[in-house]
């Protein structure tokens, strides 16, 4: 008796080590995951955040990178950040995080500690479709976006809201293709942006007649002095007044300083009248957009969004 008094008792220590170790097994496991996942969350908006300066300026983009990383559990060294071009020279940034996972089970069996890794890849590329795009198109052959070593950024310049190129064809237009009788709500665009998204290579209906005798766009415009708007740039303007139609083949941003009339490329009063002009600078932005999957080779106008890829 004495005797199976004692194995059961061993059993009994036996059974109750093999639990503790699986519990702390489990306890070890849980610990790893939650750590791999917090180093993948680090990996994901340390790249995202170098992208943003991407592709222009890629020692800024890993050096944005790395203080991100550093702010947010560390794990990154300097050679854990590479960048890549995979649609554009300097187009994408990769980051790779590594951190050590604390252990309770691993310690206690000399199993050592325990190295968890993560990495992230993010591109600042062309975006094939925006969102938040205000209705006035821009020229393709426009000089600053056209000329010698263009597109051309900080450079002051005007754009006309007069007829563009094709009898009753004013600079608006419809994203909702909805024609001449859709009275498309402009002055919310150009405040707000178009509430959806918009792709390129599609021709959209001109939004022909007056528009600044009423309808609110020297309000809207009047709101948005001082910041950066989105405009679609086309390439071809089609047919005449209510049949025409802009193609559009990219995104540009544009930083509205004053708008006026036409016959005063000083006066930015925002008077009302049919021949305004817009007066600011195209300039390089990220914006809420989607970019191919593939390289469509598409104008690249400054205009890119930020997205993780492989």
């Amino acid at each position: 008796m004495r005797g199976e008094r004692g194995q059961s008792m061993l059993l009994t220590v036996v059974f109750l080590v093999v639990l503790m170790g699986a519990a702390a097994l489990t306890l070890d496991v849980g610990v790893w995951f939650h750590e791999q996942r917090q180093a993948q969350a680090t990996a994901d908006a340390a790249a995202l955040a170098g992208a943003q300066a991407l592709p222009t300026t890629p020692l800024t983009a890993v050096s944005l990178a790395q203080q991100y990383a550093d702010a947010n559990g560390g794990g990154v060294a300097a050679s854990d950040i590479t960048l890549r071009s995979d649609f554009a020279t300097n187009d994408t940034v990769r980051v790779a995080v590594t951190r050590t996972a604390p252990s309770f089970f691993a310690t206690i069996f000399s199993f050592g500690s325990v190295n968890v890794h993560a990495h992230a890849a993010a591109r600042a590329g062309v975006p094939e479709s925006v969102e938040g795009a205000a209705p006035i198109v821009v020229n393709k052959l426009h000089p600053l976006l056209a000329g010698p070593g263009c597109p051309c950024f900080h450079e002051e310049t005007t754009l006309p809201l007069a007829k563009t190129g094709a009898p009753g064809a004013f600079g608006m237009v419809d994203f909702d293709n909805s024609g001449s009788n859709g009275n498309p709500d402009l002055a919310d665009w150009i405040q707000n942006g178009f509430d959806g998204k918009l792709d390129v290579d599609l021709p959209y209906d001109s939004d022909p007649g007056a528009k600044f005798n009423g309808g609110g766009l020297t309000q809207a415009l009047d709101a948005r002095v001082g910041t950066e708007l989105l405009f679609p740039v086309f390439d071809t303007l089609d047919q005449v007044g209510s049949t025409a139609t802009y193609h559009v083949i990219g995104w540009v941003a544009f930083h509205l300083d004053c708008f006026g009339l036409a016959t005063s490329t000083t006066d930015c009063s925002g008077q009302s009248g049919n021949n305004q002009t817009l007066t600011g600078y195209f300039t390089r932005a990220i914006w809420t957009g989607l970019q191919s999957k593939n390289n469509r080779h598409l104008p690249d106008f400054g205009v890119y969004s930020v997205s993780l890829v492989n």
